[in-house]
């Protein structure tokens, strides 16, 4: 082995022995057990990003530890043609030669958007490679691939037939430069400096007026009506009555309903059926007029009057000064609030009444509440449970049109003659109604969470009822991010429980999204988002995703740092070179026939630590704490394994017998064997590495392996002993104590220096006796006193209990340290600490801080306040050691 992991010599290679030997591949009829995960397909319009890495991370922890644990695992890869977003970034590719997608024609641009796909789809699945994924590459499927096509227009036509889905006239997030309808999702809320309009509105009837406050002035001219509380006093006279719209001099009524909120601007709205999303249900409940004012690129139509053609912040700023000169506008004001705009283009989306397709949701939102609601699928955290169901029940219609190019075209034809619709599999041929033949397709495509909803079970061959269906349908777990719970988590169940007559999954686990060391959301526009491929060049694949796993949290989004994963790259680094001291230092061949009898306690210790984390980290798997088990692992290798057993085997094979320095080596290579299968889940490429060194697995693969759990090695039960336990327990307490003393003095760890331990018992005094010499070398040590009376002078003390146990630790100082300096350290961090702890108490005694501070900052005031008392007491105590000119009894 190399003297450091080198990963960007290794994980290509590894890689490359995982498909060689087919690691991967699922097998659609077999005894055991199936497991299956559908990856979430990323969009083909670039390259991942760390979300992805973090998504990835988890699913292939889940896969190869349910591998290693007997499951037939089907893990499937997949991309998305993601429509509105890969047409967008295509057009732009495409206008930098000078070309736009009209001067192409459908069927040309469509060629140039296969030939992106291409590039990309490879670009994204050599990034997942890189990452580890261990994904059954020859099932993988892309959401316009034939079969799933076919799949698509089989759905698209049942709901329809069923009354599921239907065309009509609503309203809908419209994006101006797309020309099409967008999904919630697209949208992104921006916070914008705008102004806030207070514009009169005067009755018919007398000289009186209504004052509306507005943030869209060049909506009123789709306005018919204005709306009060019924209840509100200020009003309740007019309602019923007519004012004057503004500018137009169209007569609109006055009309109430208790969603209008008195406290808002004047407690007068406007209402614009046909441009706002809450008015369009005022509308629609009180039957006024929808009066469409924008054409399809968001400019002023017909409707508008004088100011068609505007766009329309140039018909804000037109109407707004007519207003002025009407002496219709009361006044104008800054005014912050969110705004909608496209995530795809960053134009102002504008509410629209459009024509377009739409499924009718209610009836499937109820088995899909059901099932949460039963338990038969489980949300993790359970949290996003109340919000689950809080959005099915107040679920609206969904829009799955979208005026694109790129995308499932939708099956529907017009004939030409007489307006008949036909929506089927197959190509129309004579007209029913008028017995014509000339039909033209609707230009429309569908949402892309259309086909994403039918993702689990197209991908394993429905409609026909293949052996992958069969075998692992439901799947077994979705991880994804809570943003998308309802776009396609959501909908998901309901196309499964509507199509399979079963749930698509049994869990779902969501985890949040990445945000950089800061807090802030990543994105290209903050110049703050990570190619994860880059870190994986400096650090390694193994070094990111422990770096997610250790610290993911279900439902929470995980902040990103760069040092972190510096940080595991030193654990990995530090498990190669433990690895390599076993391979280069252990004489035997293998672990079989560990002799019980003649163990060191130091080897019984580590079994049963070794038994203590094989049962903790399965428990943590199971339940999807990611973050447990590895941090479990990673203190389990460093500190147990790497810094205490292995030094203590150092001294220990130096007094030992031949015989049972083979039977101790036989124990560390058993328990490098299983640490290597325990973080294969975690950190794949550096252990399959390790594995393929060890002379024993000559032809193996780790993820072949059984996972150590405390089933498989129930034998490791047969060498505990709470007698070595307490013994490996006590010697470390001591030798931490001595490193701690030399740490707060600031003694060179190469310096030797003088010990006292002061113990009680005989007990504690003959199991100390006996590891003198393991003391003496382990901490650098020219003098050991063990006695029940120890005196010193000018010390540093420290006390350990363990069990019924005491041990007082002393080390003298002087030779070691300047004693003024130290004295003078000390004073002045006990000074610094009182005056922050007199503080925390002023803080914690005013009521007003108590009742009105965060809790969570009250509660780590009290806390920090107590640590600041056990430092005050403790610098006291070593101060006045070191002021005592005369020995004392430790």
């Amino acid at each position: 082995m190399s003297d450091r992991y080198q990963p960007q010599e290794v994980e290509a290679s590894i890689y490359r022995l995982w498909e060689e030997h087919q690691a991967f591949k699922a097998l659609d009829v077999s005894t055991k057990p199936p497991f299956s995960i559908i990856l979430p397909p990323p969009n083909v319009t670039g390259f991942l990003h760390l979300g992805h890495a973090l998504n990835m991370s988890i699913q292939d922890c889940l896969i190869r530890w349910k591998k290693m644990n007997g499951f037939n695992v089907l893990w499937l890869p997949g991309t998305d043609h993601a429509g509105i977003a890969t047409q967008v970034v295509v057009e732009k590719h495409l206008q930098k030669m000078g070309l736009n997608r009209e001067q192409l024609g459908r069927e040309k641009f469509l060629e140039k958007v296969w030939e992106w796909k291409r590039e990309t789809e490879d670009r994204i699945y050599s990034q997942l490679k890189r990452l580890g994924g261990a994904l059954d590459w020859s099932r993988a499927t892309f959401t316009l691939d034939e079969g799933v096509s076919r799949a698509v227009t089989k759905v698209f036509v049942s709901l329809y037939r069923k009354g599921l889905i239907y065309r009509g006239l609503r309203l809908v997030n419209w994006s101006g430069p797309l020309q099409s309808a967008i999904s919630d999702l697209e949208v992104e809320f921006k916070e914008v400096k705008g102004r806030l309009y207070l514009i009169k509105y005067p009755l018919t009837d007398s000289n009186e007026h209504l004052i509306v406050a507005t943030t869209r002035p060049e909506t009123l001219l789709g306005d018919t009506a204005v709306c009060v509380h019924p209840k509100d006093d200020r009003y309740q006279r007019f309602i019923g009555k007519k004012v004057r719209l503004p500018l137009i001099g169209r007569e609109i009524s006055v009309i109430a309903d208790e969603s209008i909120d008195p406290q808002f601007g004047t407690g007068v709205v406007k209402v614009t059926p046909a441009h706002d999303f809450n008015d369009y249900k005022l509308g629609r409940k009180y039957n006024l007029d929808f009066i469409n004012i924008l054409d399809k690129m968001c400019y002023l139509n017909e409707n508008a009057g004088i100011y068609r053609g505007l766009s329309v912040t140039e018909a804000r700023r037109r109407i707004v000064h007519d207003l002025k000169e009407s002496d219709l506008l009361v006044k104008e004001e800054p005014h912050i609030h969110q705004v909608g705009h496209c995530s795809r283009t960053g134009a102002v989306i504008e509410p629209l009444l459009s024509e377009q397709w739409f499924v009718k949701m209610s009836g499937l939102a109820q088995p899909a509440r059901a099932v949460v609601e039963s338990g038969t699928i489980t949300l993790e955290p359970e949290a996003w449970i109340k919000t689950y169901l809080h959005w099915l029940n107040n679920i609206e219609d969904w829009c799955i049109s979208r005026q694109l190019w790129w995308g499932h075209r939708i099956p529907a034809w017009y004939c030409q003659v007489c307006s008949h619709v036909y929506v089927d599999e197959r190509q129309p041929g004579q007209c029913e109604k008028c017995g014509n033949n000339s039909w033209k397709q609707d230009e429309d495509v569908l949402d892309t969470w259309f086909s994403s909803a039918l993702w689990p079970f197209t991908t394993l061959g429905w409609p026909a009822q293949t052996e992958a269906l069969k075998t692992f349908y439901p799947t077994s777990v979705l991880v994804t991010g809570h943003d998308i719970l309802f776009f396609w988590v959501a909908r998901m169940i309901m196309m499964g429980l509507e199509f399979v007559k079963d749930v698509p999954f049994r869990k779902v686990y969501l985890h949040g999204l990445v945000r950089d060391d800061q807090g802030t959301k990543m994105s290209k526009s903050l110049d703050n988002s990570i190619d994860p491929i880059d870190v994986i060049e400096k650090y390694g694949a193994d070094a990111l995703r422990f770096n997610f796993l250790a610290h993911i949290h279900s439902g929470k989004d995980f902040q990103f740092s760069e040092e972190r994963v510096q940080g595991y790259r030193n654990f990995i680094n530090k498990l190669w070179n433990a690895a390599r001291f076993v391979l280069t230092r252990v004489s035997v061949a293998s672990f079989e026939g560990i002799h019980g009898p003649s163990l060191a306690a130091f080897d019984r210790w580590i079994l049963q630590r070794l038994w203590e984390v094989e049962r903790d980290v399965e428990q943590g798997l199971e339940q999807c704490r990611f973050s447990d088990a590895a941090h479990l692992l990673y203190h389990f290798v460093w500190n147990d394994f790497c810094d205490w057993y292995i030094e203590f085997s150092k001294v220990n094979w130096l007094e030992i017998a031949p015989d049972e320095k083979e039977n101790s080596q036989k124990v560390m290579l058993f328990v490098l064997d299983r640490i290597i299968a325990l973080l294969h889940p975690f950190i794949p490429f550096v252990t399959e590495e390790i594995f393929q060194k060890l002379p024993y697995r000559e032809g193996q693969l780790c993820i072949l392996q059984n996972y150590p759990t405390t089933r498989l090695d129930k034998e490791l039960k047969n060498f505990f002993s709470s007698e070595s336990a307490f013994e490996v327990e006590l010697l470390k307490a001591v030798l931490h104590s001595i490193r701690q003393i030399r740490g707060e003095n600031r003694i060179s760890p190469a310096q030797e220096i003088g010990v006292k331990l002061r113990v009680f018992d005989e007990k504690t005094q003959k199991i100390l006796g006996n590891y003198r010499k393991m003391l003496m070398l382990l901490g650098r040590i020219s003098s050991l006193e063990i006695s029940p009376e120890v005196r010193a002078k000018k010390a540093a003390v420290s006390r350990i209990v363990l069990g019924n146990s005491s041990v007082t630790v002393a080390v003298p100082l002087e030779g070691l340290v300047n004693i003024e300096e130290e004295i003078k350290r000390l004073t002045k961090a006990i000074e610094k600490a009182e005056k922050t702890l007199k503080e925390l108490e002023r803080r914690l005694s005013q009521e007003a801080f108590l009742k009105n501070a965060n809790p969570e900052v009250v509660e780590h005031d009290r806390q920090q306040s107590q640590v600041l008392r056990v430092q005050i007491q403790t610098w006291t105590e070593a101060r006045e050691r070191l002021l005592r000119n005369e020995e004392f009894l430790v």
